[in-house]
């Protein structure tokens, strides 16, 4: 391990198109101490003699090809030949702004070991952004300003996978790539809050995050909404769910179905809430939807929460305070 120096790994796969971008990127960087560790997973493009290009000008970049398939192997193949002090990754198709490395490691150094270094991002497309990615980009800024990502944990993935970096002795506490879990992002994300790391706020554009329509995370299955849901759920019952309290999910539309169906695999009990007229009474997976008002007769529950439409969110929020219940303790937004 090299004290200072900073191991970038980056899997890549037929984003030839945007590398040079991301390279020079990492090359215009204001902190010099740095070393890309990038790993081709079976790329059928050009991408690899455009690296192999770059590393012979630049013995920072080092090549290899991964040992398995996908972006986990590719991640362990990388990290296996690091030799940084800190560690972060870098997406093929991406870009850094030239401080983000320096803000990073600086705000590490001063903070010292148990701290996550995070930073705000920008997506950009030749095509526009959608309002979706746009509200996603305000939450994660939002929650990145105040230090606070891990508050909305069980909503989406909370720290971005290419805008984050930490010390390696914590990234190997945090078993760093080992899980075979998907998405691995926010795996990881949970694995951070899970070993009590602390997030250090940063009111900075770091990273320019690419959108287009064949990145992995729109057409890889890995990426679909149910690994998110069965990540939520797992780390939920595993770090936040106390077993004596009584179970709740409100809502009974895709997520809350499968929610549903995963507390019925692992034989977990739960009252089913909502606030649909026509589905009140009905009976799903052998469990019959009640108001939401029974949530006021049960003894110190824990509710999670299924609806997707934010101003439902909002009344549901209302709801809970007035019942003087408070978030990530007695209620979880699973969207």
């Amino acid at each position: 391990m090299q004290n200072g120096k900073i191991s970038i790994i980056i899997p890549f796969k037929n984003t030839a198109h945007y590398l040079p971008e991301c390279l020079d990127s990492i090359l215009n960087q204001t902190y010099p101490d740095w070393e890309i560790l990038a790993v081709n997973d079976h790329s059928t493009d050009t991408c690899l003699e455009l690296l192999t290009a770059y590393s012979t000008k630049d013995s920072r970049i080092k090549v290899f090809e991964n040992k398995g398939q996908g972006i986990i192997p590719a991640l362990r193949t990388g990290y296996a030949q690091s030799i940084g002090a800190y560690v972060t990754r870098m997406d093929s198709d991406d870009i850094m702004k030239p401080e983000r490395l320096e803000v990073m490691v600086s705000s590490l150094k001063k903070q010292g070991m148990g701290h996550v270094a995070v930073g705000q991002v920008k997506y950009f497309s030749h095509r526009g952004i959608s309002n979706g990615y746009a509200r996603y980009e305000q939450w994660l800024n939002r929650l990145t300003e105040n230090g606070a990502n891990f508050e909305e944990i069980y909503k989406e993935c909370s720290i971005p996978s290419p805008c984050w970096m930490v010390h390696r002795q914590d990234f190997e506490i945090c078993q760093g790539f080992i899980p075979d879990r998907y998405p691995e992002d926010y795996d990881l994300t949970f694995r951070f809050y899970e070993n009590g790391l602390q997030i250090i706020p940063c009111n900075q554009i770091l990273h320019l995050w690419r959108d287009y329509d064949t990145r992995t995370s729109r057409t890889h299955e890995h990426y679909a909404q149910n690994y998110f849901l069965e990540i939520k759920l797992h780390y939920f019952l595993k770090l936040n769910h106390t077993p004596n309290r009584p179970l709740v999910i409100w809502g009974a539309g895709f997520k809350g179905k499968k929610i549903a169906k995963g507390l019925k695999k692992q034989n977990l009990d739960f009252v089913w809430l909502c606030d649909n007229p026509k589905k009140i009474g009905k009976n799903i997976y052998g469990k019959e939807l009640v108001h939401f008002n029974a949530l006021k007769k049960l003894k110190n529950p824990q509710s999670i929460i299924t609806v997707a439409n934010e101003e439902a969110q909002e009344e549901i929020r209302s709801y809970f305070t007035e019942l003087g219940q408070s978030p990530m303790q007695d209620y979880f937004f699973f969207c």
